[in-house]
């Protein structure tokens, strides 16, 4: 069988631009055991993965270049090698940017479509929800009453955190984001303040918003929203470093934050994360989403492109920030 995947043919320098990928068309072997052929119907891009397209040592390995690049997806199984599933089963998997895919099955997990479509085990209901979750409860040890700064909060990880932060009896959630539009969105799904990065100083912003400064801190942004964070920290707060896509494309150092030594003094709590790490908490959160989304405390948002050629045009637009919650790919 032939499959359509996406790979990497040169390693951007700075912001990633579409000759940076390449459509190829590949014939796949044989199944082996343990193995499942998966026809992907959704696929996941993500800000993490900019990092990936650099040859360099991080948590994970870089993509390689003339190779598929890989991500998270949901298909449906066409053929099996595995005992543990069947023909017609939906699964999400890692084998994303490619219309068909071969997954060892120990790194599938079955998927129910009654309960919610494909896409959202890419989102609520899969790692981005996770991330949300574990950062603020476990790394930013979330408690009753905090007031909460979430940075790039109209994203997929963003919105969420903020409305886990509600729906768990946050004194007061502040959001950032790019946009007049996106403040809107966020004063829609719950949050107490909002404000457009764009309109000034990201510091005098949330110092506004948080007039009797913040407890817990979300980072997605880096840069200046940590400036910010650390400036507005209450004595004790504590921040989950999740992401910092304000430098993802630089290519050169960026300065902030410039006032880290702040942190002694207030006493701060900076922790730096990876879901993959507090997967012991999968079954806790799929319990509590599940209950939140079905009443309603939570809503997630999702920016869909059609077509897995325009994966590359959907993956550059979500660092430029054009996307309002998960940015997915539907094939």
């Amino acid at each position: 069988m032939q499959a359509t995947e996406i790979h990497l043919a040169s390693r951007p320098k700075g912001e990633p631009v579409p000759d940076n990928f390449r459509t190829v068309t590949t014939e796949l072997p044989a199944l082996e055991d343990g193995q499942i052929l998966v026809r992907n119907t959704v696929m996941s891009v993500d800000p993490y993965m900019r990092g990936r397209m650099n040859d360099v040592k991080s948590y994970v390995p870089p993509f390689q270049l003339d190779a598929p690049l890989d991500g998270g997806a949901v298909g449906e199984v066409v053929e099996t090698r595995s005992d543990a599933f069947a023909v017609g089963d939906a699964v999400s998997h890692g084998k994303g940017w490619r219309d068909v895919a071969i997954v060892d099955a120990s790194s599938a997990k079955k998927i129910d479509l009654d309960k919610a479509k494909a896409s959202a085990y890419l989102g609520a209901l899969g790692l981005t929800g996770l991330t949300a979750y574990a950062g603020l409860t476990a790394v930013a040890q979330f408690k009753e009453g905090d007031t909460v700064f979430v940075s790039g909060a109209a994203g997929a990880v963003g919105s969420l955190v903020g409305q886990i932060a509600k729906a768990l009896g946050a004194g007061r959630v502040i959001g950032s984001a790019g946009s007049p539009e996106k403040v809107r969105r966020l004063q829609e799904l719950g949050f107490d303040a909002a404000f457009d990065y764009h309109d000034g100083s990201v510091k005098e912003q949330l110092a506004q918003s948080a007039p009797d400064g913040i407890d817990v801190y979300f980072d997605n942004v880096g840069g200046d929203h940590l400036e910010a964070a650390i400036a507005s920290a209450n004595t004790y707060a504590r921040f989950a470093l999740c992401g910092a896509i304000s430098q993802y494309n630089a290519t050169e150092p960026t300065p902030a934050p410039r006032n880290l030594a702040l942190a002694i003094g207030k006493e701060l709590t900076l922790k730096g994360f990876i879901v993959g790490s507090y997967r012991q908490l999968s079954g806790e959160f799929a319990e509590k989403m599940a209950t939140w989304l079905a009443d309603g405390s939570v809503q997630w948002d999702e920016t869909v492109v059609d077509g897995l050629e325009n994966a590359p045009k959907a993956f550059i637009g979500l660092l430029r920030g054009e996307n309002t919650g998960k940015m997915v790919v539907t094939i």
